[in-house]
């Protein structure tokens, strides 16, 4: 039997085991798409406990919480700290099989140098041992993202965005990690939220444009895309229900644009086509700017409506949305690649059922312009786990090319969140292995390194321009 999560925690092979110690693990990270707050990174912001660090905003946490039937005061009600910490060790206790409890203890393992098993039985000296390891300066926010060999990381944005905290971090020479903003535009999409003609206002305030039309908002975005474009931004980001297809004239926009601006109800078609030439527009800016789209899909988002109306959204209450239409994303990219705008593109589904369906997507649109210019993204949200990164580069693997793979991300909220790259390296590591292994690929460590360390960091530099990394 194996020890608990050592040093060869999930490699089975002696190949897998090479190609990790002597390949991945030396690799810096690079963390293309999170949503950690770039306050806390200018600030470096020192953490008074484990509680705040591990719990605060992680519905990752929160919801097998639930599951375990503790309650809401422990999760996101009025329990003191300690007490909310005391519920989820003797919640991981339960976790077996659950990636949640191989992340905590990774993140145990490396930043708290702590190698046993959290649970009820060990919660009082785990919470002693982390907050007074907190307390010391090697723990702030930029210490924690040094050590974690971070090289660059985006941060996810709303166009009104003053983005200050970017300027505040890259003026700061003492800090040499790249902190760049991530363009995510949903609010200025999404014209059937009840709130849209507010934030149209606010988008109009920080641009200078009067927004009345359409055309008024392309104006405007264009103005902030250019200034986005100043303070290093090279990637957008959008949270789509699905990947939509459904053409409309320029009148029939500006009629449905204006119907919004006046409150008036859009149909469901219409909000199609309007998001559809939304969409449209916005890629065509982003490939002449040379940005990456990345494009999450697949979620029925903020069920549980009493507990969203008291909580709000990314609280815990999304789930997988089963209907991603294949055909409406190769519409959509081929109405972008005949415009002759179709930049490079990730496709996230949430859905890993649609695994193949992007596999076979991606191969009708790549090109010289670069190594896998469509990409399959990621394992993502309820699929990032041993399991769901295993089928997802098979998958990729068997249709397209994962030697071009940009890796991974973290998709986190947390500073401790970076060793997501390492379980995914882990797992990289073994799944090639056992193909070597099985005498399916031959053992030559001049091509499997240079994989492994290319889908493990290299790629993503490439694949994003991110120059000042080369």
């Amino acid at each position: 039997m194996k020890a608990f999560m050592d040093k060869d925690f999930i490699l089975q092979t002696e190949v897998a085991k090479k190609l990790y110690h002597d390949y991945a693990a030396k690799m810096p990270v690079l963390d293309y798409h999170c949503h950690i707050n770039p306050r806390e990174i200018a600030e470096d912001r020192q953490f008074n406990n484990i509680t705040q660090v591990w719990l605060g905003g992680d519905h990752y946490k929160w919801r097998f919480m639930r599951s375990c039937g503790v309650e809401e005061k422990y999760i996101t009600g009025d329990a003191s700290d300690k007490e909310k910490f005391m519920k989820w060790a003797e919640c991981l206790g339960k976790a077996i099989g659950n990636p949640l409890y191989h992340w905590s203890h990774l993140e145990l393992q490396r930043y708290f140098g702590y190698t046993g098993a959290l649970s009820k039985k060990t919660a009082e000296e785990v919470w002693n041992l982390c907050n007074e390891k907190l307390a010391q300066p090697s723990m702030s926010v930029r210490n924690i993202i040094k050590q974690s060999n971070v090289t660059l990381i985006c941060t996810t944005d709303d166009p009104i965005d003053s983005l200050e905290w970017h300027k505040m971090i890259a003026e700061d020479k003492s800090f040499d990690v790249a902190v760049l903003p991530a363009w995510r535009p949903d609010k200025a999409m999404n014209l059937e939220k009840p709130d849209y003609t507010d934030y149209i206002q606010k988008l109009s305030a920080v641009s200078g444009v009067e927004i009345i039309t359409f055309e008024d908002l392309k104006k405007a975005l264009v103005n902030r895309l250019d200034f986005f474009a100043s303070m290093g931004c090279l990637v957008s980001d959008h949270a789509l229900e699905y990947v939509m297809y459904e053409p409309a004239t320029a009148e029939e926009i500006e009629t449905i644009f204006n119907k919004a601006m006046n409150k008036m109800v859009i149909s469901r078609q219409e909000e199609m086509q309007f998001k559809t030439a939304f969409m449209t527009f916005v890629c065509g800016e982003y490939n002449k700017r040379n940005w990456v789209l990345q494009l999450h899909y697949g979620c029925k988002r903020d069920n549980n409506k009493p507990m969203f109306a008291k909580l709000g959204p990314d609280t815990g209450y999304d789930c997988i949305n089963n209907y991603a239409p294949s055909s409406q994303t190769a519409d959509f990219l081929n109405n972008l690649i005949e415009k002759d705008s179709l930049p490079k593109t990730i496709l996230y589904s949430l859905n890993p059922n649609d695994n193949q369906a992007i596999g076979t997507i991606l191969g009708c649109f790549q090109n010289s312009d670069a190594v896998a210019k469509i990409q399959q993204g990621s394992a993502w949200w309820f699929n990032d786990h041993k399991t769901g990164m295993q089928d997802q580069m098979i998958s990729l693997a068997n249709l397209g090319n994962l030697s071009g793979f940009v890796g991974m991300l973290t998709d986190s909220r947390s500073f401790l969140s970076y060793t997501r790259h390492e379980y995914f390296r882990r797992i990289l590591c073994n799944l090639i292995g056992n193909w070597v292994d099985n005498g399916e690929f031959p053992e030559d460590y001049d091509i499997l390194g240079e994989i492994v360390q290319n889908i493990s960091y290299n790629n993503a530099v490439n694949y994003f321009n991110f120059d000042m990394l080369k």
